[in-house]
């Protein structure tokens, strides 16, 4: 075998340490450059981070439902609710809405009876004396076109016994509404000797009278304030009375009223020439034999200009019920034409004060006893009787054994 020169043995081995410091360079740099790609793809991890949860779910616990006693309680009134509410309808609508016990509004049995206030004296410099009370008295609110309203007043201490009063002026102001031209004060006189609208001479009661027709306030529809000043034991103070007058007559009346048998019950006709058509509003009171109130009739229907009958009908079942004693007596009648967006709201007929019309005797018997009918009142009795029949199967299903009290009216 042929040997290596000594020369070429001496070259290899003093290239080796450099070539191996090469090769450990370049596995460094293929070290370095796959831990860089490694880093790349591996997803980042932080340190004692928790793990990804799902989202969390609220947890809905079932309503809680009320104990038996109080479930019982709860169907119970329900049950006396829904029976109560038919019942009162049925019965608070048995009547028509035109002919209704007068016991339902007492402020209209007397319509023409005087408005009476007792206040304590207000005095000019402001605040109120309570030792002095003014009495006030006037015979109208409302003034239709020729109509004339009485005012009085007296002064008396805390026991009743009369106060010397003075009268040191009085004047009545029509109120203009928004644009109208003020119109001039009118003067009053209040006397205490017995003429005029004072009944009593020296009682120490002052009256007056204004009858708008008879001055400048003729053509005037509004609001009329009388304000009075006086003098009780030289302290000054004032008091003030307002009527609405109607200064234009849309109807007045152009006949006697008569009575008619019809639909079970009685109706009045009155006759009315209407000179402005519109909707027309009118209340009458009936008295029976024995001169008890016990009905309030009304009309409310538009009308055409013209001769027209105004229809005040009494219903049966409210004389039988009410065991009205015949015949009966119509009275106190009032009327107006109904006016939207203006002020006054209305135009006054001329007022049929006392006794109208006495009508002739019937057998009470002959009358009709049943209820009123209509579609509306029908509609809404079977709508509350539905409410009342489910508010029983309710109770039966809980507890159908417990019987349920009558209800206090028949259920259909």
């Amino acid at each position: 075998m042929q040997s290596t020169p000594a020369s070429t043995r001496r070259w290899r081995w003093r290239w080796a340490p450099a070539a191996c410091a090469l090769l450990a360079v370049l596995a460094g740099f293929a070290w370095l450059i796959g831990a860089e790609r490694a880093d790349q793809q591996a997803p980042i991890v932080v340190a004692n981070a928790a793990p990804p949860r799902p989202p969390a779910v609220r947890a809905v616990a079932p309503a809680a439902l009320p104990d038996p006693a109080t479930r019982r309680r709860q169907l119970l009134e329900q049950v006396q609710l829904t029976e109560h509410t038919y019942c009162n309808y049925r019965d608070s609508s048995k009547y028509p809405h035109n002919a209704r016990p007068i016991a339902e509004q007492p402020d209209q049995v007397f319509p023409n009876a005087a408005v009476n206030e007792t206040s304590p004296m207000r005095r000019d410099g402001g605040g109120s004396d309570p030792q002095v009370l003014i009495q006030t008295s006037q015979t109208r609110v409302y003034l239709a076109a020729g109509e004339a309203v009485s005012f009085s007043l007296r002064a008396v201490d805390s026991d009743g016994k009369v106060l010397p009063l003075v009268v040191t002026g009085a004047s009545a102001q029509a109120l203009p509404v928004g644009q109208q031209r003020p119109l001039a004060a009118l003067a009053l006189a209040f006397v205490d000797d017995g003429s005029g609208a004072d009944p009593v001479a020296g009682d120490g009661a002052f009256a007056a009278t204004l009858a708008p027709g008879q001055t400048a306030l003729a053509q005037f529809n509004g609001t009329i304030r009388t304000r009075v000043s006086y003098n009780v034991g030289g302290q000054g103070g004032s008091v003030a009375f307002d009527v609405i007058h109607s200064a234009e007559l849309p109807a007045v009346w152009s006949g006697p009223a008569r009575e008619l048998r019809e639909n079970g019950g009685l109706t009045y006709l009155l006759k009315a020439d209407i000179r402005t058509a519109g909707r027309y509003v009118v209340s009458g009171r009936v008295d029976d034999a024995r001169g008890k109130p016990f009905a309030l009739l009304s009309f409310n229907e538009v009308l055409p200009t013209g001769p027209n009958e105004i229809r005040l009908s009494v219903f049966g079942k409210l004389l039988r019920d009410q065991a009205a004693a015949l015949p009966l007596t119509l009275r106190d009648v009032d009327a107006y034409l109904l006016k939207e967006n203006t002020d006054p709201d209305r135009a006054l007929m001329p007022r049929l004060e006392g006794t109208v019309l006495t009508g002739k005797s019937y057998p009470l018997h002959s009358f009709d006893d049943s209820e009123w009918h209509s579609e509306e009142r029908q509609r809404h009795l079977a709508e509350f009787a539905k409410d009342a029949r489910a508010a029983r199967a309710a109770w039966t299903s809980f507890d159908g054994a417990a019987s349920l009290p009558a209800p206090a009216c028949p259920l259909p």
